[in-house]
């Protein structure tokens, strides 16, 4: 009975320890030029199709991640969403001729690559993945 309760502490703890250190391990990202023409408050309208252009009049070109735990984390954390609520969303916009969903790229180089060669471009990556290409506008 011990083990099991000890075996059951040690997979709650590490469950716990993982949750942790997710915590502000990703970032948005945008091309360099944009580095002060954007906030974390804009971020969500960028990503919903809502807003299409920075404060400056440059258009904004969001990159989404693969569908997987980044891009669950970032609806939720940044958005506000659930993943599935911003799918259905996406699907009702293309359906009615109103918007197209960001490009989705398979992984954090792809994005990073794709912010960094396109003006305007804005995208969410491991924190870890950050290089000297892209400027950081947030954490979640």
């Amino acid at each position: 009975m011990k083990t099991i309760k000890r075996t059951i502490w040690m997979l709650i703890l590490s469950g716990f320890a993982v949750g942790v250190a997710h915590a502000g391990s990703y970032v948005v990202i945008v091309h360099p030029a944009m580095a002060g023409a954007t906030n974390m408050d804009e971020v969500p309208n960028i990503f919903l199709g809502k807003v299409t252009s920075y404060a400056n009049g440059k258009p904004a070109v969001p990159f989404d991640g693969a569908e997987g735990a980044t891009r669950t984390e970032f609806c939720d954390k940044v958005l506000k969403k659930e993943a599935s609520t911003v799918k259905a969303y996406w699907a009702k916009m293309k359906f009615t001729g109103r918007g197209l969903p960001p490009k989705e790229l398979a992984n954090d180089d792809e994005i990073r690559k794709s912010v960094a060669a396109t003006p305007g471009g804005i995208g969410y990556i491991s924190k870890s993945a950050v290089d000297g290409t892209v400027k950081v506008v947030g954490e979640f």
